[in-house]
């Protein structure tokens, strides 16, 4: 039985602008993981035409702490206290909602009668919605993402109004909603993404993947040192 085996165990420093001290260090983790040769997904499944679904998050995800830091400094406001548009929460307490987990439900759906429809999966962390998805895409491919397809969280919308930024101008940052991303047969989209939604995670599309056949002018490409496909964002969010 073919088993391809990817085993990682690293030590990095990490950088938190703003928490750690200059000769002060973070340290992160290690994984280990099998799977069959044939189950294996990625770029070398997805064709041109398969359909793109997002997954929400919940909220942060433990990315982009830096810049909220800096936007709640700068705005001088308190962690212990409640924020009407957090639902009456703390602001801590909203900053800090635990990342979803997706394992479980993706798990279930690979092991069901539509696991083999699927292609590629992108899990939305550092580095933001662009840049998390060209590295699933294969060379010469592209994706235009509807931002008008999702609304952002409500502590997206709040924190890029503290800060005076646009929810454009940290979609590289931040998720903004848009937690996780698989990519799937054109055929079984519907049923994969009703499946989903069903299993207790708000499901939508995304876009389509097309061939690269553009300048790539507006794209991310090359992402995260992948020299995968190209993504860009498209439209106003809503």
């Amino acid at each position: 039985m073919s088993r391809s085996w990817s085993f990682t165990y690293w030590w990095r420093n990490s950088e938190h602008p703003g928490l750690l001290k200059a000769d002060e260090y973070d340290v992160a983790g290690a994984a280990v993981g099998a799977v069959e040769y044939s189950k294996l997904l990625g770029p070398h499944k997805v064709q041109v035409g398969d359909v793109v679904l997002g997954l929400e998050s919940s909220g942060l995800h433990s990315n982009g702490y830096s810049l909220v830091r800096k936007i709640i400094s700068d705005s001088k406001l308190d962690y212990n206290k409640t924020v009407q548009e957090f639902g009456n929460r703390s602001l801590g307490e909203a900053l800090l909602e635990p990342t979803r987990l997706y394992t479980g439900i993706l798990n279930n759906l690979l092991e069901s009668d539509l696991g083999s429809s699927v292609k590629a999966m992108s899990h939305i962390t550092g580095g933001g919605i662009g840049a998390n998805l060209a590295r699933v895409l294969p060379k010469n491919t592209t994706l235009d993402i509807d931002r008008g397809s999702w609304k952002p969280l409500d502590v997206f919308q709040v924190l890029t109004q503290w800060g005076n930024l646009t929810l454009e101008q940290v979609e590289s940052t931040w998720n903004l909603g848009l937690g996780f991303a698989v990519i799937v047969k054109a055929d079984k989209a519907a049923e994969i993404q009703q499946a989903l939604i069903q299993a207790g995670v708000n499901t939508w599309q995304l876009g389509i993947v097309e061939s690269n056949d553009c300048s790539l002018e507006g794209y991310i490409q090359g992402a995260k040192g992948v020299d995968g496909g190209a993504v860009r964002l498209l439209g106003n969010y809503k």
